[in-house]
Parts: structure tokens; C-alpha cells; sequence
């Protein structure tokens, strides 16, 4: 596959996003903290490391001991979902066109999952354990 440059907007604009993409995916979170910022799940588009580039006005909230969330400081978009210590950015699919046209791949926290959206298609879907195993850090790590 080749790269490809996308680029997308917050809802009024004031902050533009670009990122490179070879093989994009679309994951879903439904844990508590993405279903109270959203008002449903948090969908983000994966993107080549290194390429997401965003100018404008970002706030960014620290929302747990580990992770932030940005936002459009001018109309409160949801910009991004990361985890400082891992350098690690997950970029909110709204705001490119079609979510770059990206399949989703998996649902984390997917029995935490309110029947009203259910998504539908041959995905993974994660529970709450096999979330929280897949992303807990390992005894004797360093954080």
C-alpha cells in the first residue's frame, strides 16, 4: 500500500489536522471517560507514527493519571486521546472526511457498550479484561 497525506478540520475550522496514512484503521472505545465525552464512543483513525500534525488553539485536560484528551480551544471539538509517557497520539476520526475511508478493527471496552449502538461488522470486540490486560503495564515496569 502507499501513504497517503490526509487532512481534516475541528467543527469551525480553527484547528487543521494532517497526518500520513498507509493502512488506516478505526478502533472504538467505549469506557465511561469516552462515553461522558462524547455522549457515545470515542472513534480513532490510526495514523503513520510521527506524521499527525495539528496547528490552531488546542486544550488539552488531563483526564487520568496516565492520559490526556485535546480539544479546540474555540469550539471544544475533540481533537485526540494520548498517553504522554508512550508518546503515543490517537487521533478522533471525525475530523477527516469519511474518517479516511478506514475499516474498524476493534472495539475496546465493547461490554461496556450501551445496546443502542451496537456496531455492527466482523470486528474484535474487547471486553473490559481484555482491555485492561492488553494496555495495564506489566509488574516491574518502569512508568
Amino acid at each position: 500500500m502507499s501513504a497517503e497525506q490526509i487532512n481534516g478540520q475541528c467543527l469551525c475550522g480553527a484547528v487543521t489536522v494532517s497526518a500520513t496514512v498507509t493502512d488506516p484503521v478505526l478502533r472504538a472505545c467505549h469506557c465511561d471517560m469516552c462515553r461522558a465525552l462524547t455522549s457515545g464512543m470515542f472513534v480513532s483513525l490510526t495514523t503513520d507514527a510521527g506524521s499527525l500534525r495539528f496547528s490552531g488553539p488546542i486544550t488539552t485536560y488531563t483526564s487520568s493519571e496516565w492520559a490526556n484528551r485535546g480539544f479546540c480551544g474555540t469550539c471544544g471539538s475533540t481533537l485526540f486521546y494520548e498517553i504522554p509517557a508512550a508518546a503515543e497520539r490517537n487521533v478522533a476520526a471525525g475530523l477527516f472526511k469519511n474518517a479516511a475511508n478506514a475499516p474498524l478493527t476493534v472495539e475496546f471496552f465493547a461490554d461496556m457498550c450501551p445496546q443502542g449502538y451496537t456496531l455492527a461488522g466482523d470486528h474484535r470486540r474487547l471486553s473490559t479484561p481484555e482491555t485492561i490486560a492488553m494496555f495495564a503495564p506489566v509488574e516491574g515496569d518502569d512508568q
